[in-house]
C-alpha cells in the first residue's frame, strides 16, 4: 500500500471505541476529493480501493473493492451477532438513505463489511439482506478473511477488537467515499439521520454526477 495512503489514514484514525462524533471536512476540500478521475486512471494514492483484498458478498459473488469504483459509496462495519449497536448503526444507513431523493439514492452504493467472517458467513450476510428487505441494487453485505478485514478497518480509520465473550468492542461510523474510494468526511451519530452528513452525501453525488455529465 502507498505511504501517500497511510499517512492519509493514519490522520484519519480514530482515538477511542465507540465514541460518537462527527467528522466532515471543509466543503472545499470535500468538492476536491468528490472530483472522479477519468475511467482507467490510476486510483489515487489515498483510495481505499488500493487495498487488494477479494471480498464475498451475500449471494457468494467474490469481487475486489476496486470494482465499486465509479459510484460514492456509504461504508460501515459490523458484524451479525451484535444485539444493539450494530443494528442501530444499519439503520442510521437506512435513514440516510431517505434523506435522499430517490434519484440520489440510485447513485449511492452501500456497503457493510463484517468484522466477523469466522460466523458471519454468505448465509448469515443474506439473512440481514432479507430481513431487513435491503435493496440489492444499492447494498452490498460482505465478508473477507480476518486479515484483510484488519487492512480495510485501517483504511478506513475504524478500530475493533475481539473480547473474551465472542463480541466486538468497535468504532461505531458511516464513512462516505468518493467515485475513487478516496474518504470525503465521516459521521459517529448512530440512531437517528445526521443533516450535515446527509448534505455532504448529496453534495458528493452532485460533484460526481457534473463529471460524468
Amino acid at each position: 500500500m502507498k505511504t501517500t495512503l497511510l499517512k492519509t489514514l493514519s490522520a484519519l484514525a480514530v482515538s477511542a471505541l465507540g465514541t460518537c462524533a462527527l467528522l466532515t471536512m471543509p466543503m472545499a476540500v470535500a468538492q476536491t476529493l468528490a472530483s472522479t478521475a477519468p475511467a482507467g486512471t490510476a486510483l489515487p494514492g489515498d483510495s481505499i480501493y488500493q487495498v487488494a483484498a477479494t471480498l464475498t458478498d451475500q449471494n457468494g459473488r467474490a469481487f475486489k473493492l476496486v470494482e465499486r469504483r465509479g459510484q460514492p459509496t456509504l461504508v460501515s462495519m459490523f458484524y451479525n451477532t451484535c444485539k444493539f449497536v450494530c443494528p442501530m448503526l444499519i439503520d442510521t444507513m437506512e435513514l440516510t438513505q431517505q434523506g435522499l431523493t430517490a434519484q440520489e439514492r440510485a447513485q449511492l452504493s452501500m456497503l457493510l463489511l463484517t468484522f466477523d467472517p469466522a460466523r458471519d458467513n454468505t448465509k448469515a450476510l443474506k439473512s440481514i439482506a432479507e430481513a431487513r428487505v435491503l435493496d440489492t441494487h444499492q447494498w452490498t453485505l460482505a465478508r473477507t478473511d480476518a486479515t484483510s478485514v484488519r487492512k480495510i478497518a485501517a483504511t478506513l480509520g475504524i478500530q475493533y477488537r475481539l473480547l473474551a465473550d465472542g463480541e466486538y468492542n468497535h468504532t461505531t461510523v458511516l464513512v462516505l467515499l468518493d467515485a475513487d474510494g478516496r474518504i470525503v468526511g465521516r459521521t459517529k451519530r448512530i440512531g437517528a439521520s445526521d443533516p450535515d452528513f446527509i448534505k455532504l452525501v448529496k453534495q458528493t453525488l452532485q460533484a460526481n454526477s457534473r463529471r460524468g455529465s
